[in-house]
């Protein structure tokens, strides 16, 4: 038995980039401990949903422990730092932030649960946070950080691969970049890595029906995941079907080339 530990933003994070993993690797009888360092507080929630008395944070909480028993993971460690908030919102100057706490001192934090766990694989962001969020620019920062710390085996940058998302985007007839060229090429170019940059390749397709559940539990941001849910079992493989990552730990040399189709559990 290996241990994968995935490190994310915010509850609902996980679900994207590395919901396929965990649950693969649950199934083949790994541990899988899911982190999470912000409370997810200033995440958007539809008018009604909240009871009397229930807060974002409350709610968020209970639909990550669902998610994360959805995905297979054994332990949920939540860090519990402010939410900092879309970039250039007033939650990033917050002096309590993810954002904005100190690395080693956050990095330190993760470390610990990396070294009880004997983590021998740490999934977190690439350096721009897959696409800019504060949160999860910190979260590369304070997941390298701690790693080294831990000295974890392997170190993999969950992303986007930039270059089938433009191919899905061009191929949707629904998508007109006619409208507002520049504004939709900038969004494609701040999403993710160019695929010449990434290492490793993983189909998940054989466990998307978890993916799509665990999307589902996390109602209170159906904003994020409302258009995937009734998406067909094939636009959703397509969508979803491969998770990407860089590997930082042990460094790749640079080839131009997907290396790996999986993790090294």
């Amino acid at each position: 038995m290996s241990v994968l530990v995935c490190f994310h933003a915010h509850p609902d994070d996980e679900v994207f980039g590395t919901g396929g993993i965990m649950r693969s690797a649950a199934d083949a009888g790994h541990r899988v401990v899911l982190v999470t360092a912000t409370d997810g507080a200033l995440g958007e929630v539809p008018d009604g949903l909240l009871t009397e008395g229930e807060s974002l944070h409350d709610r968020r909480q209970r639909e990550l422990e669902r998610s994360a028993e959805v995905l297979g993971a054994q332990r949920v460690v939540v860090l519990g730092y402010a939410d900092s908030g879309m970039a250039g919102t007033e939650g990033n100057t917050n002096p309590h932030a993810f954002a904005n706490v100190d690395v080693e001192e956050a990095a330190r934090r993760l470390a610990d649960v990396l070294v009880e766990e004997q983590a021998r694989v740490l999934t977190v962001y690439d350096s721009h946070g897959g696409y800019g969020h504060p949160d999860h620019v910190q979260v590369h920062h304070v997941g390298v950080r701690a790693a080294a710390i831990a000295e974890v085996p392997f170190v993999y940058e969950a992303t986007m691969n930039r270059d089938r998302m433009r191919e899905m985007m061009t191929a949707n007839p629904n998508w007109d970049p006619g409208e507002n060229e520049d504004a939709s090429q900038l969004d494609i170019e701040a999403f993710g890595l160019p695929e010449s940059e990434l290492t490793t390749a993983v189909d998940v397709s054989g466990v998307l029906a978890a993916k799509r559940a665990a999307m589902v539990v996390h109602e209170s941001q159906i904003g994020d995941f409302g258009p995937f849910i009734p998406m067909s079992d094939e636009d959703l493989a397509s969508a979803f079907g491969t998770e990407w990552f860089r590997r930082i730990v042990p460094p790749v040399d640079a080839s131009g080339a997907v290396r790996e189709t999986a993790l090294p559990l």
